[in-house]
């Protein structure tokens, strides 16, 4: 039972119909009612990408994976100049004012500009710099309280510094786009660092140095045990074979799903944008995924949650209950939100989908227990 956009009641039986207070009921036809998804790590979707600085881009990418299921998402930025970046927290704190039809915007998640070029990825890396405090507090500050995690590299200068301020503001710290070895990720920990970003991209694996082996930021995934990890379950950044590996290795209460999907996820496959528009990078979409021209190397998911899901039930092995527990209750854990949001029982927000069993496709979404989703 809802009640005020809350979870009022939960059970079992038939409905008994005739309900006082004018409640009415709603027929799953032998579906299943699971909770909203929440994504901690995106880019953008449907044609739109959040650095593209404007309310409008985000409201349409969040409308995008909401229809996909996605009640709760974390918009993302990339390594940029200060202008930019200035003008993807603005937008987000004038969108988050919106509520028709609309995800909760949790807060932003900020992806750089503190990395290692060595592991930039699909970043420009002409935009990482070190944190000098006098930099991320003005980027704190201009964030106005809305900055809910930050992921960077430990071992440029100024970043365990950075993780001891947001941990004591109750911002997460993330690991991303970083060359640390397993000694250095654990002395992050101890600077508020519990979770490595987009885990196997961006970082260090096992290598050789004067011939002995050195564990990079993978295995310190494996290892230690206070690390959360999360993962772009498409089935093609991470193949099923590597999935179930994780799943193997990693205590499940650790592991989250991201889409980290950039504006081309809910398009047509064909040419497209990393990042924004002004000034980011031709990519070509085909084989759901997004690449680069020459095709020798990825260049963003264009996944949604309810994708994720029917990958790690139909190619890891997981049943949908378990799924759908890495994309909700575990990412609302991480994120400090559990009390709210992630779960079906009472007293938490009504975020609920509608699934079907044998495609697990969403068929409805509510949000706050009103029906949303249409893009």
């Amino acid at each position: 039972m809802v009640r005020d956009g809350v979870v009022a009641a939960v059970g079992e039986g038939e409905y008994p119909g005739g309900l006082p207070g004018g409640v009415e009921g709603f027929d799953l036809e032998g579906r299943w009612l699971s909770p909203g998804f929440i994504d901690g790590h995106v880019h953008g979707g449907g044609g739109c990408d959040f650095m593209d600085g404007t309310p409008e881009a985000i409201v349409t990418a969040a409308r995008l994976h909401l229809s996909h299921g996605t009640t709760t998402l974390c918009p993302t930025s990339l390594a940029c100049g200060d202008e930019a970046l200035f003008a993807f927290l603005d937008a987000f704190a004038e969108a988050k004012t919106l509520k028709a039809n609309m995800p909760h915007l949790h807060g932003v998640h900020l992806e750089g500009p503190y990395f290692s070029p060595a592991q930039a990825g699909a970043q420009p890396p002409e935009h990482m710099t070190k944190p000098f405090p006098d930099h991320f507090r003005r980027v704190l500050e201009r964030g106005r309280g809305n900055i809910v995690r930050w992921s960077s590299a430990p071992e440029v200068e100024g970043v365990l510094e950075l993780g001891d301020e947001c941990a004591r503001l109750g911002i997460l710290p993330s690991i991303a786009h970083t060359d640390a070895d397993y000694d250095l990720i654990r002395r992050a920990m101890d600077h508020g660092y519990r979770h490595l970003t987009h885990f196997y991209s961006g970082m260090s694996m096992l290598h050789r140095k004067d011939g002995y082996r050195i564990l990079g930021a993978v295995e310190a995934g494996y290892l230690l045990d206070g690390l959360h990890v999360e993962l772009i379950a498409d089935g093609v950044h991470l193949p099923p074979p590597l999935l179930r590996l994780i799943l193997k290795c990693k205590d499940h209460g650790h592991i989250t799903l991201i889409t980290d999907a950039m504006r081309a996820a809910g398009m047509p496959e064909g040419p497209s944008v990393l990042g924004p528009l002004k000034g980011g990078h031709p990519v070509v979409v085909e084989d759901g995924i997004a690449k680069m021209p020459d095709r020798k190397c990825f260049a963003g998911s264009v996944a949604t949650a309810d994708r994720l899901v029917r990958v790690m039930v139909r190619e890891a092995g997981l049943s949908l209950w378990e799924a759908v527990q890495l994309a909700s209750l575990n990412p609302a854990k991480l994120l400090g939100i559990d009390g709210k949001t992630g779960s079906i029982a009472p007293g938490k927000a009504a975020d609920l989908l509608v699934l079907d069993e044998e495609d697990i496709r969403v068929r409805q979404v509510f949000v706050d227990g009103e029906a949303a989703g249409n893009p």
